[in-house]
């Protein structure tokens, strides 16, 4: 037989084996930044490419610095969707077409379920901390350089 793992023993294991989870797939983005160039600024992003990093995405994140971000990379162009489920950072979302024109910039609230639609079709997203984009004079229509090649799945 085996135990039951409902109540405070299963959750409290459950939620350890979460953050364990979330931790361990942190760290693997971290460990190689990739470097973006929009607004005439250098930003340092984690890359989400497949469809694990990308539902994850910056769940469960503290903080971040002023000048850092998540890249969300595709595999095609098509119109997208992100929520704040489980994110506590007030962030600023910036949808970029394949051609690297940002084509929508949006803020988010956190722990919001609201979708947060692109608006256009797009193969990337770059979330940055709320109001980033505006600070630094970005605008729909500017250009990102330092793109990736579009994601495998």
């Amino acid at each position: 037989l085996r135990a039951p793992t409902s109540g405070y023993a299963g959750s409290r294991g459950s939620a350890v084996l979460t953050l364990a989870l979330l931790l361990a797939a942190a760290s693997a983005w971290a460990s190689a930044p990739l470097t973006l160039h929009v607004g005439g600024r250098a930003i340092a992003v984690e890359v989400a490419d497949t469809p694990q990093e990308r539902a994850l995405g910056l769940m469960g994140r503290a903080a971040m610095g002023a000048d850092d971000g998540m890249l969300f990379v595709y595999p095609d162009e098509a119109q997208r969707s992100f929520w704040m489920k489980n994110t506590i950072l007030p962030l600023s979302i910036a949808f970029v077409s394949q051609s690297g024109s940002i084509v929508h910039i949006a803020d988010m609230e956190p722990l919001s379920e609201r979708p947060v639609p692109s608006m256009h079709p797009t193969m990337f997203a770059i979330e940055m901390n709320r109001g980033w984009f505006e600070a630094n004079g970005v605008k729909v229509g500017q250009r990102v350089g330092g793109l990736p090649e579009p994601a495998a799945r």
